[in-house]
């Protein structure tokens, strides 16, 4: 019987592993991603039938999902770092003639990040044992 929960907790051990690595693997490449779409010209950027500020807020909420999920020992530091991404890109577009950095799209973005640090907080916290731990 003992081998069983052996055997159990070793499959969670290895599943949180998994996730912190794919979400790390995400994390980055998203990040490149966004930085790409936000400072290129805009007729580089993707066009979809949402809303732009709807857009800004699901692509940092994953951002910030996906880094909180892969470096659980750093997500002040990822909330804070994503904050000021956001606002430092906005303020980059400016040097794009065809684009134009504001306020209150950086507001949606870090409120964006801030939503999927805080969603994978609480992942965490419900089930610390496949998210809680950096490994």
């Amino acid at each position: 019987m003992a081998t069983g929960a052996s055997d159990n907790r070793t499959a969670i051990i290895y599943i949180a592993a998994m996730i912190s690595r794919v979400c790390r693997w995400l994390a980055w490449p998203l990040l490149v991603a966004i930085i790409f779409v936000t400072v290129s010209p805009i007729g580089l950027r993707p066009v979809t039938p949402a809303p732009a500020d709807l857009e800004r807020f699901v692509a940092y909420a994953a951002l910030g999902g996906v880094f909180c999920l892969g470096y659980p020992k750093h997500r002040l530091l990822a909330l804070v770092s994503l904050v000021a991404l956001a606002g430092a890109l906005e303020a980059l577009q400016h040097l794009v003639p065809t684009r134009h950095g504001r306020i209150s799209d950086a507001a949606v973005k870090a409120l964006g990040a801030a939503t999927g640090i805080l969603v994978a907080q609480r992942l965490a916290a419900w089930y610390p044992r496949l998210f809680g731990r950096d490994v």
